[in-house]
């Protein structure tokens, strides 16, 4: 096991960074992606509010390797070409943005609508309400959630392996297909899945409380 991680070390190391790169560019760009979709779904013109549904219905009803491969073997036929390494960070953006837009959608409407309404009345614009107002209220419930599919994202990054990305899986894969040694680079790389988890979910423990001391002082 000590002479394989020191013969394959390097390539694990640059298939953790990229899958590292990977999940906290979708994660970010898809918690961005799914912020806009919903505060144009809330404030928007009405008309729009079909098409962002069928948006969010189609992504969560359509697993992520048909989505990626459409967007990477697909998008050339619509003029879209990309390589695998965008095409993978893409793929989570989107994939990640109709589940971010879900849980923020259920966290602005645990805003009590007596403050939204009270700020109205005295003249606030809706985006001061909502950056004042409905987002430090609705990141307390919605906190979990994001975590917890921020963790579920971890583990889709795997699935971009199947369009060559280098990450963790594609160099577990070549270890594999290599040495003929199956448990040993599993072993690994659900040790390294494990450890990445826990540090995802210590950091989301921390960050809901430092959110609710904040709520707290403001209070």
């Amino acid at each position: 096991m000590f002479e394989m991680l020191q013969h394959y070390g390097p390539d694990l190391l640059t298939g953790f960074g990229i899958t590292l790169l990977s999940w906290t560019l979708g994660t970010v760009f898809g918690l961005a992606l799914g912020f806009v979709i919903e505060i144009v779904r809330r404030f928007g013109p009405s008309l729009l509010g079909y098409p962002i549904r069928a948006y969010v219905e189609f992504i969560r009803g359509t697993p992520f390797l048909v989505q990626i491969f459409v967007l990477y073997y697909g998008g050339p036929l619509l003029g879209l070409r990309l390589d695998a390494m965008p095409a993978g960070i893409l793929g989570l953006t989107i994939y990640g943005s109709a589940y971010f837009t879900e849980i923020l959608r259920a966290g602005f409407d645990a805003v009590p609508k007596g403050q939204i309404e009270a700020a109205r009345a005295i003249g606030f614009a809706n985006m001061t309400i909502v950056r004042r107002i409905m987002v430090p209220i609705m990141m307390v419930s919605a906190l979990p959630p994001m975590v917890n599919f921020a963790i579920i994202l971890t583990k889709e990054t795997v699935i971009l392996s199947m369009i060559t990305v280098p990450e963790i899986m594609f160099q577990t894969q070549t270890m594999m297909s290599e040495t003929f040694a199956f448990f040993t680079p599993i072993l690994i790389l659900a040790l390294f899945f494990w450890g990445f988890v826990e540090l995802i979910s210590r950091l989301g423990r921390r960050l809901e409380r430092r959110f609710t001391y904040y709520l707290l002082d403001r209070s």
